[in-house]
C-alpha cells in the first residue's frame, strides 16, 4: 500500500497535476491539504473516474482536507474531538468574537489504517492570536490520538499532512533566519515532540535523512532553485503502522514546472 500526504496550495488549480501523480506513481491513498475550496467545488469526479472515493471539508476559499483512496473510505470524520476553533478579531473591539472550527482535519479509514489528512494553523507571528491557536490545536489533537493508542495499542494510525512546524534545524535551510519567529520556536517543536512521546514516530525521516531536505520552498526569492526549504510536511505513524513501513520518499520533482504548488508530495510505502 503506498500512502502520501500533499498540500497540494488549490486543488482546482492542479487538478490535472495531481490526477497525473496518483496514476505516475500509483499511489493508494493521499491525503490532501490546504483544497481551498467547498464541498461542491472539489473536482471528485476526476478521481471517481480513476477508482477513487473521496472525502474532503472545505468551508470556503481557504484551508480544507481531503483523502482519496482506491483501497476503501470508511468511518469518515471530520474534525477530531474538541478540536479548537479560531476567534477572528471582531469589527467591533467591545463584540465578542465566536470562534470557527476550520476545515483542517479530516480523517478515514483506508485499507485497515486510519488515515488523518491534517492542516496545522499557520501560527503567523509569536505575538499574534493565531500563534496561540496553533499551539492549541496541537495540544488537544496530541492528546486524542494519545487515547486512540490507549485504547488500541495495536492501531494503525497514521497523522500525516502540513505540520507548519520545522522540529530541528536541520529542516530549515537558515535557522538564523527564523530566530524569533513561527514554525521553529520552542514551544512549537515542543508540541510536535509531544506526539514522538506518545508513541508516533516521524516514519519518512529514516529513508529521507537530511540536511538540506526539505518538503516546502517559498514561491518568492527563487527559493527552490537556491534549495532554500523547510521540512514541514510529515507523516506521523502509530507503532503497529511503523513496523510496516519499507520505504519513504519526497517527491521533490513535483515542485518543479509551471503551475507547480509551493509543497512536495511525501510518500511512504506499507508492507
Amino acid at each position: 500500500m503506498r500512502l502520501a500526504t500533499w498540500n497540494v496550495n488549490s486543488v482546482r488549480a492542479r487538478t490535472d497535476r495531481v490526477v497525473d501523480w496518483l496514476v505516475r506513481t500509483d499511489t493508494d491513498v493521499l491525503a490532501i491539504q490546504e483544497t481551498k475550496c467547498r464541498d461542491d467545488q472539489f473536482p471528485t469526479e476526476r478521481f471517481t473516474e480513476l477508482g477513487y472515493e473521496v472525502a474532503h471539508v472545505g468551508l470556503s476559499q481557504w484551508n480544507g482536507v481531503a483523502i482519496v483512496s482506491r483501497v476503501g473510505l470508511e468511518d469518515v470524520q471530520i474534525g477530531f474531538e474538541g478540536q479548537p476553533g479560531f476567534a477572528k478579531p471582531a469589527a467591533d473591539s467591545l463584540d465578542i468574537a465566536t470562534p470557527v472550527v476550520e476545515a483542517r482535519a479530516i480523517g478515514a479509514t483506508c485499507g485497515g489504517v486510519r488515515v488523518w489528512s491534517l492542516y496545522v494553523p499557520n501560527g503567523r507571528e509569536l505575538s499574534d492570536p493565531h500563534y496561540e491557536y496553533k499551539l492549541d490545536w496541537l495540544a488537544t489533537l496530541r492528546d486524542d490520538a494519545a487515547k486512540w493508542l490507549a485504547q488500541d495499542p495495536s492501531a494503525q494510525i497514521a497523522l500525516v499532512g502540513d505540520w507548519n512546524v520545522a522540529p530541528t534545524d536541520e529542516d530549515v535551510w537558515d535557522p538564523a533566519l527564523f530566530e524569533g519567529k513561527t514554525h521553529t520556536s520552542q514551544p512549537e517543536r515542543d508540541a510536535f515532540h509531544a506526539f514522538q512521546d506518545a508513541g508516533f514516530v516521524d516514519v519518512a525521516r529514516p529513508f529521507t535523512p537530511g540536511p538540506g531536505v526539505y518538503t516546502y520552498w517559498d514561491y518568492t526569492q527563487l527559493r527552490f532553485p537556491k534549495r532554500q526549504g523547510m521540512r514541514i510536511d510529515f507523516v506521523l505513524g502509530s507503532p503497529a503502522l511503523t513496523e510496516r513501513v519499507s520505504g519513504a520518499s519526497i517527491d521533490r520533482e513535483e515542485r518543479k514546472g509551471k503551475g507547480a504548488s509551493d509543497h512536495a508530495p511525501v510518500v511512504i510505502e506499507l508492507d
